[in-house]
């Protein structure tokens, strides 16, 4: 499976500006990715202020999705601001090329910057099957939790959509790898650049590890898009050969 990821410096509270941005990226791919992956809250920015710009899932980004799956024959995943049953979450879109969707909301709202008052938490991690992958999204500051993210559904790529700020993408860089060597999995992260509206800055790294915590894509720096091809046989060959999924620990998450 090749997967894309696009890394952008979002326009603050603008879906109509941020989709345009990135329709003109995906178009650029060319029909050469299965798997297109965007930041968080890709329509706006880690925005708190919900309620003038959170969509339902019958909004305008939602449908813009789903067409440009289907006119790409590409998977499309991001998280954006969504609002259903009367609350807002911040939510994890898989949409396949058919036009169905999955959905994952975002577990650990981040408390330091007021996520937790502004959303409401999700409760269920899922795995989406795709082109024989299995795939487990998770955004942002789940990265931090290791063990909501433990491999116990032999899932085969992790993804983190994020807004991850730049005085702690030390951070970043070493999780993402402890996440794909503790679960012998494929993990892209991917993240925004530039300056938010609230003079937050953010200096991508969206970057994509392999089951050993080799880098297949090393922490990008500017704005634009890679591309790279995942080998989920070669993947199965060294947990096999190696079985330290094997040994992991049997534990349920409340």
């Amino acid at each position: 499976m090749r997967v894309a990821l696009l890394q952008a410096a979002l326009i603050w509270e603008d879906a109509k500006a941020n989709r345009s941005y990135f329709q003109e990226k995906i178009a650029l791919l060319d029909g050469k990715a299965d798997l297109v992956i965007l930041p968080e809250m890709f329509t706006t920015g880690f925005t708190m202020n919900p309620t003038p710009v959170a969509e339902p899932m019958t909004g305008e980004t939602v449908a813009w999705m789903q067409s440009i799956a289907e006119k790409n024959k590409t998977a499309v995943c991001g998280s954006l601001v969504i609002i259903a049953d009367n609350q807002f979450y911040n939510r994890f879109l898989f949409v396949f090329p058919t036009g169905e969707i999955r959905h994952y909301d975002k577990r650990h709202l981040f408390t330091l910057s007021g996520e937790r008052e502004a959303y409401t938490a999700g409760k269920e991690k899922i795995i989406i099957e795709y082109r024989g992958f299995r795939i487990c999204p998770m955004i942002c500051y789940d990265l931090r939790f290791g063990v909501f993210s433990r491999n116990v559904e032999d899932f085969d790529l992790l993804i983190y959509a994020a807004n991850w700020p730049k005085p702690r993408i030390n951070a970043w860089d070493i999780l993402l790898k402890a996440r794909a060597i503790e679960n012998m999995c494929f993990v892209a992260g991917v993240n925004r650049i530039g300056k938010d509206f609230n003079q937050y800055e953010y200096s991508g790294h969206s970057q994509l590890v392999d089951y050993l915590g080799e880098y297949i894509i090393e922490p990008m720096k500017n704005e634009g898009q890679q591309t790279a091809f995942l080998n989920k046989e070669k993947m199965l060959e060294t947990r096999a050969k190696l079985g330290f999924l094997n040994d992991r620990d049997t534990f349920t998450v409340n």
